[in-house]
């Protein structure tokens, strides 16, 4: 197999040729590495904005841990009872309907003797989490009311809203 002069020249300028591209190319090369580089350090950039972010969260929910007041006996006694499957019926409080009893359920008052062991600053404190207003169990009087049930007694004594001294029958057996 032989070349002619016109396939060595056709030859030789197509080597020249590839050589220049790749020259010219390599420059360019540069210019996406640049480019590459120039997102990496975006990314880590990022990355660290976000782990301070997170870190910070980490922090606020430490301080709002903190200012949550502790468990007390009678939440205690709410978590055995319902590990126990043994739950009152919460409803049968004056004031409280079923959808206030799952949310007491879910803030861990599973029954009439967790409410009637609230302290002044627990009921305040689960007025505050539950967004009631303030006063609210007190003006409804519920610890009374759970003091009477666990007791056995049939009747209680309803919100402020009825005259002094009214009681109602429970409408259901305890």
């Amino acid at each position: 197999m032989s070349f002619t002069t016109n396939q060595w020249a056709i030859l030789v300028l197509v080597l020249i040729l590839g050589w220049l591209l790749g020259l010219l190319s390599r420059s360019g090369g540069g210019r996406w590495r640049r480019l590459y580089e120039e997102e990496r350090v975006a990314h880590e950039r990022l990355r660290a904005e976000h782990d301070t972010r997170i870190a910070a969260a980490n922090e606020r929910i430490a301080e709002l841990e903190r200012h949550e007041p502790h468990v007390g006996a009678g939440t205690a006694g709410a978590v055995a009872a319902a590990a126990a499957g043994r739950r009152d019926d919460l409803t049968r409080i004056s004031g409280i309907d079923a959808q206030e009893e799952v949310r007491l359920n879910d803030s861990g008052i599973h029954g009439f003797r967790d409410i009637a062991a609230l302290t002044a600053e627990q009921e305040a404190a689960l007025e505050a989490r539950l967004g009631y207003t303030p006063g609210r169990v007190e003006d409804q009087r519920w610890r009374h009311q759970a003091e009477l049930l666990v007791s056995g007694r049939t009747t209680i004594v309803p919100t402020n809203s009825a005259p002094a001294g009214a009681t109602r029958p429970i409408s259901r057996p305890l």
